[in-house]
């Protein structure tokens, strides 16, 4: 287990590596192309750091044509990354912080689900409501949170059929809080998608919140935006 984390660790400790991993928290599949791009490297260098990935197990490549593209292996991988960013330590409050009030800080997504000072919210909101329980640093659904997913337009027993975590909390690197991330955290953001509170930004894991999402936030879960 010990020279197994060893791997792990050098592995991601790696510049480039590391920058590829957190290309990949914006939850879309790449091409090694672009992730040459957005690393700045040479097409043979990204090629030996991709291998190096997928030998370890944390990417896997799907083939679309003449094209492959790469992405997690599985949705914990994405987890334990955007967990690692909230080992940094927190700026001092004498430094002026221009990205305080930053997008990407404010309302991102975390893989496939939303992250960010509004994904807390959201999450802190769903705790006070008692619609989730925190029991013992994790999360479970209360009887009135089944009630209140199924209101929503979010049917939990197909969530449940899925081969993931249903529902668990997932540590905010801005925030240094929980937000929820699980196949419950993922549909929550894709119904907010889906019903025009939020709207993706391009090349961004920022997310723009709308006029409607604001009125919609605060009657759910009362968040004044």
């Amino acid at each position: 287990m010990e020279d197994q984390f060893i791997k792990i660790a050098s592995l991601i400790g790696d510049p480039v590596r590391a920058i590829i991993m957190w290309t990949l928290l914006d939850g879309k599949a790449f091409t090694a192309t672009e992730l040459a791009i957005a690393v700045s490297t040479s097409p043979q260098n990204i090629s030996m750091h991709l291998a190096k990935l997928l030998d370890a197990g944390l990417l896997c490549v799907e083939k679309q044509g003449r094209h492959k593209y790469y992405r997690f292996s599985n949705k914990e991988v994405a987890y334990a990354i955007e967990a690692m960013a909230s080992l940094i330590p927190p700026e001092t409050p004498q430094k002026k912080n221009p990205e305080k009030h930053s997008p990407i800080k404010n309302c991102r997504t975390c893989y496939d689900h939303l992250a960010g000072k509004i994904g807390v919210a959201v999450t802190e909101s769903l705790l006070k409501q008692n619609i989730i329980l925190d029991s013992d640093a994790k999360f479970e659904l209360s009887p009135e949170g089944v009630k209140w997913f199924s209101d929503f337009g979010i049917n939990l027993e197909d969530l449940k059929k899925q081969r993931r975590l249903f529902l668990k909390p997932c540590l905010d690197w801005s925030e240094r809080k929980n937000h929820i991330a699980g196949s419950i955290g993922a549909s929550l953001l894709d119904k907010m998608i889906a019903d025009d509170w939020l709207r993706r930004t391009k090349d961004s894991r920022a997310i723009q919140i709308t006029g409607k999402g604001e009125k919609e936030l605060f009657r759910y879960f009362k968040i004044v935006v």
